[in-house]
């Protein structure tokens, strides 16, 4: 037998010696299961796409529709009594598919339109007789503790894709889509409208925001009016990583000059998502 063959024995059994140890005791954690996926790649038997998937579908677990939600700030409500000449404009400028419809509040939610459903009322040459109500969809209501991993399933077993979040109040705090809960598994899903929209920063309350790690410095100052160096990094996750010094995981929080910055989302590799917390306004 060849040196490169006795070498490639050893390489395979190595490999195999790590499988079996890994599975051959209890309990098997996520970290057994992380291992195993990091040897795999390492041994090129699935590339980095696909353990960045399955790294993404084991962290949806662990998160919350509030970590992802749209804030009730930003969400675009079409109000009951509307008119179709006052409707079609609205959804035309902000080129959604799916919009809550609201009654006398953003509170009072009493469905969902769907936009192509205006579209038999367009040829209808007399919109006198319009009443949205008989458009609406029922409206997938959760809570923001809903786990992103069930709310999934939900989604699926309802054939909804659209989901009203409400805080313990019963008041609305903001909405998610199907596709929010999937760029969590496999990264952003970008459409012909995705370019004209800022998906970098999300406002949540008047000092909290979601904040994405690949949101460029320049842009992170320009929206917080604020002085970040950006001769060392990029971007807000490289700030990030350097002012904690190692690869952060979930839940952990660091300071940067006025900003609380909690990782929401990352990997053994980078940080996905932080929520931030302006802790003073700058220039006070």
């Amino acid at each position: 037998m060849s040196d490169d063959r006795a070498g490639s024995d050893s390489s395979d059994r190595s490999w195999l010696d790590k499988i079996t140890y890994l599975f051959s005791s209890e309990p098997r954690t996520r970290r057994d299961l992380e291992d195993v996926l990091t040897l795999a790649v390492e041994n090129e038997i699935i590339d980095q796409d696909a353990h960045s998937i399955m790294e993404g579908a084991m962290q949806v677990s662990d998160m919350q529709a509030r970590d992802i939600m749209i804030p009730r700030s930003q969400m675009v409500f079409i109000k009951a009594e509307g008119k179709l000449e006052d409707i079609l404009p609205q959804i035309i400028r902000s080129a959604h598919s799916r919009y809550p419809v609201v009654g006398d509040s953003p509170d009072v939610i009493l469905g969902i339109l769907l936009a192509k459903d205006l579209l038999p009322q367009i040829l209808n040459l007399d919109n006198g007789n319009f009443k949205i109500e008989e458009l609406l969809r029922p409206a997938m209501v959760v809570p923001e503790s809903k786990r992103l991993n069930v709310l999934l399933r939900e989604f699926r077993e309802n054939r909804n894709h659209m989901a009203i979040v409400i805080d313990e109040y019963g008041g609305v705090a903001g909405l998610v889509t199907i596709e929010d809960v999937l760029e969590e598994i496999v990264g952003e899903i970008e459409d012909e409208t995705d370019a004209q929209v800022d998906r970098h920063i999300h406002m949540i309350d008047t000092n909290e925001f979601m904040v994405k790690a690949l949101t460029p410095i320049e842009e992170f100052n320009t929206y917080f009016d604020c002085d970040f160096s950006d001769d060392d990094f990029d971007t807000i996750g490289g700030l990030v990583i350097q002012a904690f010094g190692h690869m952060p995981t979930r839940h952990e929080v660091t300071t940067i000059e006025g900003f609380k910055f909690e990782v929401i989302k990352a990997d053994q590799r980078k940080i996905y998502s932080l929520r931030m917390l302006r802790l003073r306004n700058q220039g006070e």
